[in-house]
């Protein structure tokens, strides 16, 4: 049995991912924004898994309150086995280039409050001497595209620094997973024209993720074939890729 901790547990991805681990008699100690959408969530776990789901509202925004957060959660719990960070917010770009504040409002929370919790929750497991982390970044984050480049710098910027948390505890028995999906149909996509093979439901990443923690892996790539595309997207060349628009 784990006990897990779920940030932005409201989410689409995060509900779908803690209901695979509940079939597995997980405990639960679930954080998001929505008090109520929280409690339908954390019942519904309860039930699912026959264990305890503790529960509290709060906005990751606040950086300040992460070091109490986690120590109500390590409390609850009597232990964190595995983290998921799954809150965010998908900005409006081109209200962004027009507003600095909106800019760093969307970096403030995709990345800056993404970073903090991951540096305290990989500080906790080290002195523990083990645990896991995992973090929902984007393909969007591998290169930066006219399309979305603000909410690409900050799933970059994620990215980039749980690569160099993994390095740095290599050896240390903590996994620290970065999960890149493509186009997932979600209330965050709810805009978007939800057309074509590209687009993937919620429970595929959920599988996904539960599999990467199984199989210890560091970097993955939902649905799986976001790896090859965007291994092409990188080897084009700047000239021709800053005329595509994409």
């Amino acid at each position: 049995m784990r006990n897990i901790l779920i940030l932005g547990a409201t989410s689409a991805i995060a509900e779908a991912t803690a209901r695979r681990f509940a079939a597995a008699g997980a405990r639960f100690y679930l954080v998001g924004r929505n008090a109520d959408k929280l409690a339908a969530i954390a019942h519904d776990l309860e039930i699912r898994s026959s264990q305890a789901v503790y529960s509290e509202s709060l906005d990751l925004d606040l950086l300040d309150q992460h070091p109490a957060l986690l120590s109500r959660a390590e409390k609850a719990l009597g232990g964190i086995d595995v983290a998921l960070i799954a809150h965010g917010v998908l900005p409006d770009q081109q209200a962004c280039q027009q507003s600095v504040p909106m800019t760093l409002a969307a970096i403030h929370t995709n990345a800056l409050s993404v970073i903090s919790l991951a540096t305290l929750l990989a500080n906790s497991f080290e002195t523990r001497g083990q645990g896991v982390v995992v973090a929902i970044g984007s393909v969007a984050g591998d290169r930066g595209r006219a399309s979305n480049y603000v909410y690409g710098a900050a799933k970059g910027m994620v990215g980039l620094f749980l690569q160099g948390l993994r390095n740095r505890l290599a050896g240390k028995n903590i996994q620290i997973v970065t999960i890149k999906p493509g186009f997932v149909d979600t209330p965050m996509t709810a805009a978007f024209e939800k057309k074509g093979l590209l687009w993937a439901q919620p429970d595929q990443i959920a599988q996904g993720i539960v599999t990467a923690v199984e199989r210890r892996r560091d970097v993955i790539y939902l649905p799986w074939f976001w790896r090859w595309i965007m291994l092409v997207i990188l080897h084009i060349p700047e000239g021709i890729f800053k005329r595509t628009k994409l």
